[in-house]
């Protein structure tokens, strides 16, 4: 496989299929990481063209290693690393859930790094090779919820200076903070459109915003380490509670 790739963990869907589908659209081959959503994984392969779906659950690392070294056996041209699968359940600063824990650290931080130095250390690319790291604004505007969530997101953060300093002098490692995107854990859409809108901008941040920078910190010019928000400043600003609890507050108090 000589064409130019890239692997998106958890790119069946949300976040991640509008990352699949910008680098797809780009012409490059799209390696599309799934754990349950296999059907549709496989349904935007068919869409795509060129890409094939991968399968393995992030929190087992034995798993996720097999799937990168076979990836770097295959793929000639292994330009790019996008890691955006997540979890995200509830738990609170004052009630930690250690099994919400260990799976939101597992899936959510240590594998992703494992694999960015797996994948750096076996990817075969004469462009160089790009890590992007799909972290959350949280990790510069925290709260008390989804503490689990947010205590990965952070770790997560953390890898990145650290990786880019390790990294060859052609690879460059980076961070995608995105804000708000689409309705989460048990959210409807008119929820999230109020919800959404609370950052500087007063307006609802897209998934193919989050896409298109994806897509520039795997082709552009920027200096590794970096982190690029995508939030309309949400990072911004210092907000008590998840925006989805403050969206239900404001409303109770109609």
């Amino acid at each position: 496989m000589k064409r130019k790739a890239v692997l998106v963990t958890g790119g069946a869907r949300r976040i991640g299929a509008a990352i699949a589908r910008r680098f797809g659209a780009a012409g490059w081959h799209v390696v599309i990481h799934c754990c349950r959503s296999y059907a549709e994984a496989q349904a935007l392969a068919g869409e795509l063209g060129h890409a094939e779906v991968v399968r393995c659950d992030l929190a087992d690392v034995g798993a996720a290693t097999e799937m990168i070294e076979d990836l770097a056996e295959r793929l000639g041209d292994w330009r790019a690393l996008v890691n955006s699968a997540s979890v995200f359940r509830p738990d609170a600063a004052d009630q930690l859930d250690l099994g919400v824990n260990w799976e939101a650290l597992q899936v959510n931080a240590v594998t992703p790094a494992w694999m960015a130095q797996l994948y750096l250390r076996l990817a075969r690319s004469d462009a160089g090779r790009r890590v992007i790291q799909v972290t959350d604004q949280k990790t510069q505007n925290p709260n008390p919820d989804f503490f689990s969530y947010t205590m990965s997101k952070h770790a997560l953060a953390a890898t990145v200076p650290i990786l880019a300093m390790a990294a060859d002098a052609r690879d460059r490692v980076f961070a995608l903070a995105p804000g708000a995107i689409l309705a989460s854990h048990d959210q409807n859409e008119a929820e999230a459109e109020v919800s959404h809108r609370m950052n500087l901008l007063r307006r609802r941040t897209t998934v193919a915003e989050v896409a298109e920078a994806a897509f520039f910190l795997a082709t552009g010019p920027m200096a590794s380490g970096q982190t690029l928000f995508v939030d309309s400043g949400q990072h911004l600003l210092s907000q008590p509670r998840d925006v989805m609890y403050l969206a239900r507050e404001g409303e109770a108090a109609r």
